[in-house]
């Protein structure tokens, strides 16, 4: 055999090797191909590729690989099991910047699926790796590494101190500083997963010196910028009140209420959970957002905007509210009671309905007036209604039947109070009987209202144990009234006026 035909025998193996990856990797793209893949053991012929002598060769395994893990975790397994990440990693430190994004592809594609998997690749050593591509200089890589790292960081926090171990958090914040668009969204949405599981986490970001640099970014144009940016800032400031306050420093306010009227739905959710997030911890910092406008703010996003997209607006007001008599009068006045009452009403989930069941709860706790305010908005029906509802789940029942006994015990307002005389079951009721009790005996108006409007006809109905609480309240009602008057709607009196009549015997003359 000649030089010639040698040659070409080798240039034939080269393109069907070529051909194989290229194809294998196109297939992996279709989910319906993807099981006969796994069953004709790709994995195992794909892995030899990896070390080809062809880079080429060994970035299109890589990146059909990364494809198939990416699919679901029985192919993630398979990479781990057949030995696949050493590979990676040593070429992830040798190879060419294409062939370090195929690689940092597959790690991202294996360690998102399971705290598990993730284990897998930093007990393989990936982790130094790949905060060493952090410093390439083909912004690509340094973007294919910061994701792969937030993929591993995003499941617990043992996995995310192993990525701070590794040096990653102080480079994340060089990377959100690049002009890259792509790079930065990924870094921030890295920074976001290493934050969220404590606050020592959430310190070192902070260390760092992000949150200066997350803070310049809130006005950033491009809109997936802007929701990474804001959970990134959410993320710290939840922990504690000193990062809350960190945050505050960083002047977001008032530019982050600017983000409640981005027309991405995302952007608007993310910047209203970073407001409930400061708003939770202290009086002071929801007073701040108050000053600045935050409560009117989000009281208009969530009438502009509904579903899950309302949630941490919805739960902000209701934080506020639970600080103190002054800031729940701040929600009033700002008309978040009808805007909250109409989320009551309109939401399907049942879990946006608890959380404004909880804020109305919080808001009319305080003082008659704050319960007042509720109680015009017509909430108390719908709050018992929810809470007698067998569809309700657990939580929204839970959250409903807090939210009355809050307000009732403060309600004075007692033509709100009535409707729920007739449907109210026995726990609410001796609530609501309770506050009746309270108003009549000092307001003679309210007593004629309530004998017209067939109120005092319903207590006198009412079954109560002797000597309970609810006995009683009816009892103090009662004796609001001339003991004929009382007599007169108790049940069975007409009976005994007509017994009265028959055995009547009239003078005659």
């Amino acid at each position: 055999m000649s030089q010639r035909q040698v040659l070409q025998v080798f240039e034939q193996y080269q393109r069907a090797r070529t051909q194989f990856v290229q194809t294998v990797a196109e297939l992996a793209t279709r989910p319906q191909n993807i099981e006969t893949l796994q069953n004709a053991g790709v994995m195992s012929l794909l892995r030899p590729l990896l070390l080809d002598v062809v880079p080429n060769i060994q970035q299109t395994s890589a990146l059909a690989l990364g494809r198939l893990a990416n699919y679901n975790d029985d192919l993630a397994e398979a990479v781990v099991k057949g030995d696949i990440l050493p590979q990676l990693v040593y070429s992830l430190a040798e190879q060419n910047r294409f062939y370090k994004k195929a690689a940092a592809f597959v790690l991202r594609a294996v360690a998102k699926h399971s705290p598990q998997l993730a284990q897998s690749i930093v007990d393989c050593g990936a982790v130094d790796t790949l905060v060493i591509c952090l410093e390439d200089f083909d912004p690509g890589v340094k973007e294919a590494a910061a994701w792969a790292l937030g993929c591993i960081a995003r499941h617990n926090a043992e996995l995310s101190q192993a990525v701070v171990d590794a040096g990653a958090v102080p480079l994340l914040v060089l990377c959100i500083q690049e002009p890259e668009i792509a790079l930065k969204r990924i870094a921030a949405s890295a920074l976001s997963d290493l934050s969220k599981h404590s606050p020592e986490l959430a310190q070192t970001v902070v260390d760092a010196g992000a949150i200066a640099h997350l803070a310049q970014m809130i006005l950033n144009p491009d809109a997936k910028l802007k929701r990474q940016v804001l959970s990134a800032l959410s993320q710290i400031a939840k922990h504690s009140v000193d990062l809350a306050e960190m945050v505050v420093e960083a002047e977001i306010f008032p530019v982050v209420l600017t983000c409640l009227k981005d027309p991405d739905e995302y952007v608007k959710k993310n910047s209203a959970t970073l407001i409930r997030e400061i708003a939770r911890h202290t009086p002071e910092l929801s007073q701040l957002i108050v000053n600045a406008g935050g409560v009117a703010a989000i009281i208009d996003c969530i009438g502009n905007c509904n579903g899950n997209v309302r949630l941490p607006g919805i739960m902000m007001l209701g934080y506020v509210a639970a600080h103190s008599e002054n800031l729940a009068m701040a929600v009033i006045i700002s008309k978040g009671v009808p805007q909250l009452a109409i989320c009551l009403s309109e939401e399907a989930e049942d879990h946006i309905k608890a959380a404004a069941a909880w804020s109305l709860g919080q808001i009319g706790r305080h003082t008659p007036e704050h319960a007042r305010a509720v109680a015009v908005a017509n909430v108390l029906p719908k709050l018992l209604s929810l809470y007698m509802e067998t569809e309700s789940s657990e939580d929204l029942q839970v959250k409903a039947k807090k939210a009355l006994k809050n307000i009732l015990q403060k309600c004075t307002h007692l033509p709100a109070l009535e409707p729920l005389l007739h449907d109210a079951p026995p726990n609410i009721l001796k609530h609501v009987v309770g506050q009746f009790s309270k108003v009549l005996p000092h307001d003679s108006k309210a007593r004629r209202l309530f004998v017209t409007s067939g109120g005092l006809k319903k207590i006198q109905e009412i079954s109560a144990d002797p000597g309970s609480p609810l006995q009683e309240y009816i009892n103090t009602i009662n004796n609001c009234y001339p003991e004929e008057i009382v007599r007169y709607y108790s049940p069975g009196y007409s009976q005994t006026l007509l017994e009265r009549v028959d055995h009547y015997q009239p003078v005659l003359s």
